[in-house]
Formats: C-alpha cells, structure tokens, sequence
C-alpha cells in the first residue's frame, strides 16, 4: 500500500503518524521526492481500513500497489535510483561502461587491462576470480588469489572493481571488492541474496538463464528486503529455441525495466551473443534502448584466453567501441 502525503504535512506530524503505523506491524518505506513524499508500508496491510486512512490529515492519496516487488517497483519509489561505487555512477543521466577480461589470469593481464580500458573511458573493472563454468574441467578461476589481482589493478588506476560472488563461504574475501555481482545461475539462491542485505555496497544482480523479468525483480527485492537497496540489475540474455548467438538478448526488457522499477538498468552484450564482432552492434542498441551501462568483456590476448576468449573485444576494439557510443550516448542525453 502507498500513502501520498499532502505537501504541507508538518515534520512532527509526519513522524507521528509514520510511528502510529509501525506500532501497527508494519515496515515503513519513506520516499521523499521533489514534488511530494510517499509512504510505502510493507506487510499485511489487510486488516487497515483505507477510508480511515484517507481521512487522515497527512494523508492525500491511498493505493494499493499489486506488484509483489515493493521496494523495487517505481510505485513506491517514483524517482530513479543512482548506485555510486567509487567515481561510477548508475542511473541520473551516466552511461558507465564496466569493461575487463571474463578471468583474472596474472597480473600484467589484469592490470594492463584495467590501464588500457581507464584510458578509452570504462568507469569500473570486471574481472572474474571465481567462475561457475558448465564443465568440472574448464578453468574455476584464481578464487582469492585474482580478487588480490583485482585490487592491486585498483589501487594503480583507481577503476572501482566488480567480481562474481558464488557462494556465502566466499563473502568475507569480497570486504574491499566495489561491487558484488550476481550470476545468472545464481539469481535464485535466496539464501545468497538474503545474506547480502548485510553486505553493505552495490549488487550487480544478472537475470537467470531462464527467468522471466518478474523472476529478476522479486530476486532484486530479496536484496532490498533484507536491507541493501543498492541493485543494480543487468539483462544479459536468455536461453530460447534458437542457437545462432550464446543466447537471446532480451532487449525489450530494458525500457519495461525503466518503467517499471526505480533501479538502474545495464546490459551484458558479451555473454549475450558469444560472439565478439557482434557485440559493439549489441552495446549500442543497449545504449539506444535506454539501458543505464553496459558490461563488456576485454582481453589482451583472446585466442589465449583461458575463459570466452571468443567474444572478448581487445583493447583496441573496445577503444574504437567507446568512440562510438560517446555518440550515442550524446544523442539519448546521457554521458559516459
């Protein structure tokens, strides 16, 4: 349920009725635009009796929010959200481009990666330390040893830095990483999700192989209800009928995504198509789609990449990408 509050409600009678509600049983969302204030109460909201509420004198508008995502829908939170990690900003008019290799192999790779991508204007570092990969024999990444990497590659170039939870063994290696990213497969392990209201940064959540946008919104309010509201949710293609690319690149989930949350919106073109020629094609229909970012994978050397060399750009690619979607960019009123 939302409450509108009217604009010349006092402070301490805005306190007192939020109080009055919470003695009820119920959590309460305040959200304090521009133009008005909104209350978002969380619970069961069914015992209260709307035309009381409506007669309130705080009170300007009541309704009822279907959504099951509270804390994520635009209803209760009508202004867009803007996630800072380090310099980056998510949402508020940036494009921000996060740009690295798909694994931390050594550290010149890492670092002269993440010097290489600085310069053509990437705003954070990927890099995968730990990696879920389908076969028991392909490369598991460095595990603590590449987020070490990751860091020293932070401390040199100053780029904020993203790597790939697995696990909640994992957490307590993740205490100086910028932003938490959480894979397709684990877009539905709530125990995971629950644990990461207490992580206290930025949680880059990816949609599921399969999983419907609802499905990635509810995974999002498992994060937000146990206490970050920091998500950031990244629309990296899905599993369909066809073969042709990797997988399907769901492009038409970023202007409903838009509209329908408060979160900001960024895509993965790489792991989309698989391919690297098609990506630069796929960063841009991202940017012209209204996506806040992108996430691109780039490799020094991709046809000795230990990990999806084939749709890793090299840094000159990746430059001459950035060039372009400036462009794009400029014309969508946003910035890199």
């Amino acid at each position: 349920m939302i409450l509108v509050i009217k604009k010349n409600t006092s402070a301490d009678d805005l306190a007192a009725f939020i109080g009055q509600l919470e003695k009820q049983g119920l959590a309460v969302h305040r959200s304090d635009g521009t133009e008005q204030t909104i209350l978002g109460l969380i619970g069961d909201t069914r015992s209260l009796n709307e035309e009381s509420l409506k007669a309130h004198c705080a009170v300007s508008r009541v309704m009822r929010v279907q959504a099951p995502y509270k804390l994520a829908s635009r209803a209760f939170h009508p202004a867009s959200s803007v996630i800072r990690a380090g310099n980056a900003a998510f949402g508020g008019g940036a494009f921000t481009v996060i740009a690295g290799p798909c694994s931390v192999e050594n550290s010149a790779q890492v670092c002269g990666i993440a010097r290489s991508v600085k310069q053509s204007g990437a705003r954070v570092l990927r890099g995968g330390a730990f990696k879920p990969r389908t076969s028991p024999y392909s490369f598991q990444g460095m595990g603590g040893a590449g987020i070490d990497l990751l860091l020293a590659a932070k401390r040199e170039t100053g780029l904020p830095v993203i790597t790939e939870l697995m696990s909640i063994s994992q957490l307590g290696l993740f205490r100086d990483v910028d932003i938490i990213q959480i894979g397709a497969r684990n877009m539905q392990n709530f125990d995971l999700l629950k644990e990461l209201g207490g992580a206290g940064k930025p949680i880059l959540l990816k949609r599921g192989l399969a999983a419907t946008v609802k499905e990635l919104l509810m995974s999002a309010e498992y994060v937000m209800a146990a206490g970050n509201e920091q998500v950031i949710l990244c629309e990296r293609g899905i599993r369909t009928f066809d073969s042709y690319t990797r997988n399907t690149l769901d492009l038409s989930a970023v202007p409903f995504l838009q509209r329908e949350t408060h979160l900001p919106v960024i895509v993965d073109p790489s792991h989309a198509c698989g391919m690297n020629w098609m990506v630069p094609t796929l960063a841009k229909a991202a940017c012209a789609a209204g996506a806040d970012g992108i996430m691109v994978e780039v490799h020094d050397n991709p046809e000795c990449a230990l990990c999806d060399g084939e749709q890793s750009l090299t840094p000159a690619e990746f430059g001459a990408l950035m060039k372009t979607l400036s462009r794009y960019a400029e014309i969508e009123g946003k910035t890199l």
